[in-house]
Parts: C-alpha cells; sequence; structure tokens
C-alpha cells in the first residue's frame, strides 16, 4: 500500500494511491495523523473518500509525506561504500544527528539557498524509515513491526555549515532544504535492495543498493528506542551511500538552477530545482 500527503484547497489530506487515482482518507489531514491511530492500515485500506486522478494532479500538490514528524532522526556514515569515499572505519554504532520538520519539502518542491549563507550544499540521497507503532526498549526482531514503511529523503547539507563545529547539526537542518517522498511504501511491499540514484542535471552522482548499510532500518529502530520512544510519524533518515559531492577531487557543490533528481526503487522518484530564496 502507498499512503501521501496531498496539498488541495489549501489545506492537506492523507491518500492512499491506487493504481491510477489518489483516494482521500476522511478525517486525516496527512499520512503523519493517520499513523497516530493503531489501526490506521484498516482505514487507509478501506477509506473511500474523494478520488483525484493521479495524472490530473500537479507535481508540487504532493505535500511531505509527513509534514511535521515529532522527530527526524538522521544516520551519518551508514552505507560502506560512503565511509571509505570519506576515508573512516566502520563504526561500531550508529552515528546519529536531528533535523527539524521546518527543513522538509514535498518531493518536487524548490529546494531553497538562504542568501548570502551557504555555498558548499551538497546531496544525500536516502533511505526513510517511517515509524508506525511508538517504539521503545525493542530488540531488533520487535523493532520490524514498528516500523510503518519507506521513502525517499535527500539530506540536502551546507557542508560549511556543517565543519563549522565539530556537530553536524547546524548544517544539516536549513529550512525548505530536504524534499520528502512522494509516498510511504507499507512494509509488505518494499525490500532492501534496490538502486537508490541521485542525479544533477540528469548526470548520476550516486548509485547504490540499499542493503549496503550497516546498520539496517530495524537495528536503528533498536538502537534509538534505547535512547528514546519513538512515536508514529516519526521518520529515521538512514543515511546516504558514496558519491557525494564534498567528497569528489576537486568538491562539486549544487547551485541556483540545478535540478536534483533521488530514487528508489518501488518508492518513486523527486525532482527539485534549487533556488536562492528570496
Amino acid at each position: 500500500m502507498k499512503l501521501a500527503t496531498l496539498r488541495t484547497n489549501g489545506a492537506t489530506v492523507a491518500v492512499r494511491l491506487d493504481e491510477s487515482a489518489a483516494v482521500e482518507i476522511d478525517g486525516y489531514t496527512d499520512v503523519g495523523a493517520l499513523l497516530a491511530n493503531s489501526d490506521w492500515r484498516t482505514i487507509a485500506e478501506s477509506a473511500s473518500g474523494a478520488s483525484h486522478a493521479l495524472d490530473s494532479i500537479n507535481a508540487k500538490d504532493w505535500a511531505p509525506v509527513v509534514p511535521r514528524p515529532s522527530k527526524v532522526v538522521c544516520v551519518g556514515l551508514n552505507y560502506a561504500n560512503h565511509i571509505r569515499e570519506m576515508g573512516r572505519e566502520l563504526p561500531e554504532f550508529p552515528t546519529l544527528f536531528a533535523k527539524y520538520p521546518e527543513a522538509l519539502i514535498g518531493a518536487n518542491d524548490d529546494i531553497a539557498l538562504p542568501p548570502n549563507a551557504a555555498s558548499h550544499v551538497d546531496w544525500e540521497g536516502e533511505l526513510a524509515i517511517i515509524l508506525g507503532a511508538p517504539a521503545r526498549r525493542l530488540a531488533a526482531d520487535a523493532a520490524a513491526s514498528a516500523i510503518a514503511g519507506y521513502a525517499v529523503l535527500n539530506d540536502v547539507t551546507m557542508r560549511d555549515y556543517q565543519y563549522r563545529s565539530p556537530e553536524w547539526f547546524q548544517g544539516k537542518t536549513f529550512e525548505n532544504t530536504t524534499p520528502f517522498g512522494p509516498y510511504l511504501v507499507t512494509t509488505d511491499e518494499f525490500t532492501l535492495g534496490g538502486e537508490l540514484r541521485t542525479e544533477v542535471d540528469g548526470e548520476v552522482v550516486q548509485s547504490t543498493p540499499t542493503d549496503d548499510l550497516v546498520f539496517d532500518p530495524t537495528a536503528l529502530v533498536s538502537y534509538i528506542s534505547d535512547i528514546f520512544t519513538l512515536q508514529p510519524g516519526d521518520v529515521i533518515a538512514s543515511g546516504t551511500p558514496g558519491g557525494v559531492g564534498h567528497a569528489r577531487k576537486p568538491a562539486r557543490y549544487l547551485a541556483a538552477g540545478n535540478v536534483l533528481s533521488t530514487s528508489i526503487e518501488g518508492l518513486g522518484v523527486q525532482h527539485n530545482t534549487v533556488v536562492t530564496e528570496g
């Protein structure tokens, strides 16, 4: 099953995506609100609200899958090939940092570069893990049942801000920079292993199977849930593979006018134009 948040009539609504239409899930303004109901799967499957033909929906009407999760937990250095390109050893434990919901944008929204602020703007295509139940101190085998599904995310990073200090946070959560979507695919319809691909103006810059993760989704949910409770709708950005611009010789960064495309087999594709904030 595919779930998404659709912008319509100045508001948003949770929808189920069928073969040719998006069906509104009455009573739920977005996927996060839906997942907060423990019976979300049955509600979504039985939804019969207003129907929108997929070919009639404007690309920018897709909001972030979960517009305002209570937490966006990001994982650094979690693909073996990316760890090697950054000259580091495989980690014993996940590297974690946070992102605020204000950073999230829809799958086809513009990426806003702040004027006169960040000049080293990098791409980081990622698999997003979306919680569908509370998770607290779960073993890995139990953690799987707390995952609602997966989506595409790009952790666009301001490298100059990231490396101003030993802590990465300030380079990771600029507003309106992180495309998330277009939809969530439930765990029963997605298997790790398909290609994660990032393109800049049509040129492939990242291409890696999603099972190259050092810490897989269940391991991440288990580990993070030992630290704090993950709530339904919370998002874990599971890390980026090799091919980031900062690791290239010479380094390469995004600029206004570039089109960043990110896709994962089975999870759809994003197309985001980089613009300078007005």
